[in-house]
């Protein structure tokens, strides 16, 4: 393992004495920025099957259209099969984020052997899309399999963490240490695609926390705030019980302490500088005990407010709370609580699976019950109320890969596929609170649609 760490820091001072890693070059070179016309694509994702329905393993479709023909129920997409659209080759779901505009795509593929390659694509409309710039190369510092968003506009992060556990003795007469929750973090110029900075930390639990069995196991969803000082990392905070009975891995050896999550204290959320990646923090909510780190989507936004507005959701399990980040403090705001659940009167656990902020402190929320089916809000961040958004698809949907959102001025725009079945875009007026059923999607046997940008 102090190998590794070695290797790990000698890659990233080549790396920061670069400042850039070269493109992993292909047989075909990127085309050169040309100016655009002035339509608003709105480019909808769908999630390709590999082997089980729905699994999203097969790759990524990418498909522009207008907002004319998002609103026209007569117009029908059909993208199927393979070969009408950009097709994203990662192997497992890809990482897809967009520019405001909606003029260019940023993806890094996930998994496979071009996992953690970043490449950038002109979106010139219906299935037309150039990639431009660099291709990069963030596997050196993220591994293969990074988590990444654009976390301000031009800027995107990747990051990933690892952790190690310590203990005393030989199994099964060993004393529990701590986990040590080892983070890799790196910045991205999406304008001229290439690294901005990099760094890797140990997160820092006190040595209370440590010994109490706290690490963090995921962590994804950064976010530049208002002041472009700070990054806020979400993270699935977990915990053991030292005192447990602990467990070996028949096969890899690896000797774990059972779980103790319903004793978490709180949310945590780890704290950098901007854009330096340096003094790392971890702050807590007392709000809250559930993870923050999404699972395919952005669940930190910032506020009219300047506040920056979070979601908890972890893996593929939603929660109803948001909490608020102050951005006079940088820490928690352990005051504020948004339910869902409770807004929306609901019995069980309306779980956030995918929201929005929209403006004037109101955002668009989809959700699950009790993790199923796949529902549609309208919440008001200030008064800490919503309106339920009914669709005759929402028994039949899972949001759990959903990835985007897309809004553009008074409108947002959400594709709702059923896996293997047909659907709409459904845009919806947030001002007026109109909802338009939309272009038909039609679908492919075990695909879905999973975002729009």
């Amino acid at each position: 393992m102090k190998k590794g760490q070695l290797l790990r820091a000698a890659v990233f001072a080549a790396v920061i004495a670069s400042i850039t890693l070269g493109g992993c070059s292909k047989d075909n070179e990127p085309t050169t920025e040309e100016p655009q016309n002035d339509t608003r694509w709105i480019t909808l994702t769908a999630a390709l099957k590999q082997t089980a329905d729905g699994d999203g393993n097969g790759g990524t479709l990418a498909y522009a259209i207008s907002h004319d023909q998002a609103i026209n129920p007569a117009y029908e997409l059909d993208i199927f099969p393979v070969g009408k659209g950009l097709k994203l080759e990662s192997p497992r779901t890809s990482r897809v984020q967009a520019s405001a505009d909606g003029k260019y795509l940023y993806d890094i593929q996930y998994t496979g052997a071009d996992g953690g390659i970043f490449q950038k694509f002109r979106v010139d409309g219906e299935g037309k899309y150039v990639r431009v710039g660099n291709e990069v190369n963030t596997a050196i510092i993220l591994g293969t399999s990074p988590r990444w968003v654009k976390s301000a506009e031009g800027v995107g992060i990747g990051v990933s963490i690892a952790t190690e556990t310590a203990y005393t003795g030989t199994f099964p007469a060993v004393t529990f240490g701590s986990i040590k929750s080892t983070a890799a973090v790196a910045s991205l110029n999406l304008d001229n695609p290439s690294i901005l900075n990099t760094a890797s930390f140990d997160v820092p639990f006190t040595p209370e926390q440590l010994a109490q069995g706290y690490s963090i196991t995921r962590i994804d969803v950064p976010i530049i705030n208002q002041a472009k000082n700070k990054v806020y990392i979400g993270g699935s905070i977990s915990k053991v019980n030292p005192a447990g009975t602990p467990t070996q891995n028949t096969t890899s050896g690896v000797v774990s302490w059972p779980s103790d999550a319903a004793n978490i204290a709180g949310t945590v959320t780890i704290v950098l500088d901007y854009p330096t990646l340096k003094n790392p923090k971890v702050i807590w909510s007392t709000q809250s005990k559930y993870g923050n780190n999404g699972y395919r989507t952005m669940v930190q936004h910032i506020g009219d407010d300047g506040h920056v507005y979070q979601a908890t959701g972890v893996n593929t399990t939603g929660y109803p709370h948001i909490l608020r980040i102050d951005k006079n403090t940088n820490d928690y705001d352990n005051t504020y609580l948004f339910n869902l659940s409770q807004a929306l009167g609901v019995n069980g656990i309306a779980g956030i699976k995918a929201w929005r902020y929209l403006g004037n402190n109101k955002g668009f929320v989809m959700y699950d019950i009790d993790k199923t089916g796949g529902y549609l809000a309208l919440i008001d961040l200030n008064t800490k109320t919503a309106t339920k958004i009914p669709t005759e698809y929402e028994a039949r949907l899972n949001f759990d890969q959903h990835q985007s959102i897309a809004v553009q001025g008074d409108f947002v725009y959400v594709p709702l596929t059923p896996v293997s079945e047909a659907g709409n875009v459904f845009v919806y007026n947030w001002k007026t609170g109109v909802l338009t059923k939309g272009a038909k999607l039609a679908n492919g046997t075990g695909h879905r649609f999973i975002g729009a940008y």
